[in-house]
């Protein structure tokens, strides 16, 4: 066998190496992810919550103000043309979106009030400046506030570009798919 032709094969060879480690840890990595979303937890990339991995974890309670959730909203109208604006992720609610992280806020029976920022029964919620336009320019359609209804909450959270209930309104809790656990995060 000549030198040159030794040269190719082992080439070769080297290459399907490669090929096969990287196609390794690749299949060894997306079976982790697999097995880690089954388990409950997810990887947060919004600025609304701290940027890193997080856990679903079955409430042993109903459902209270003060309460993070991770949420699946709702296939509506406004839900689509926010996915279709990037303000929500690819996931695996209904309309093809990723659950919210948010902080119930207000529940059932309690008073919405929205002009520059919400009130709540009255008293003003902190951090909750409604925008009038995105950070591309587009206006903001808000919500008109109104008295939360049975089996809904209203979800804010203190990031000034969060897309929340300011904007949507009350969801249903019955999307509520649990408390969020911070695992590992990073609050830039």
């Amino acid at each position: 066998m000549n030198v040159r032709h030794r040269h190719r094969v082992l080439q070769r060879m080297k290459r399907r190496v490669w090929f096969y480690r990287i196609g390794s840890v690749s299949l060894f990595t997306l079976g982790c992810i697999m097995l880690l979303g089954g388990a409950g937890f997810r990887v947060n990339l919004t600025p609304s919550e701290p940027i890193g991995i997080w856990r679903i974890v079955e409430p042993d309670r109903p459902i209270v103000g003060g309460d993070l959730v991770f949420i699946c909203p709702p296939d509506t109208d406004a839900m689509r043309e926010a996915r279709a604006r990037g303000y929500l992720r690819f996931g695996l609610c209904a309309g093809r979106v990723a659950p919210m992280i948010k902080t119930v806020v207000a529940t059932s029976g309690q008073a919405i009030e929205i002009a520059d920022d919400v009130r709540i029964d009255g008293r003003p919620l902190p951090h909750s400046r409604v925008a009038s336009v995105d950070g591309q320019g587009r206006e903001m359609v808000q919500y008109n506030g109104g008295v939360v209804p049975p089996g809904a909450v209203f979800l804010h959270s203190e990031f000034p570009g969060s897309f929340d209930s300011r904007y949507f309104g009350p969801l249903p809790i019955d999307g509520v798919l649990g408390l969020a656990q911070e695992v590992w995060t990073y609050a830039p």
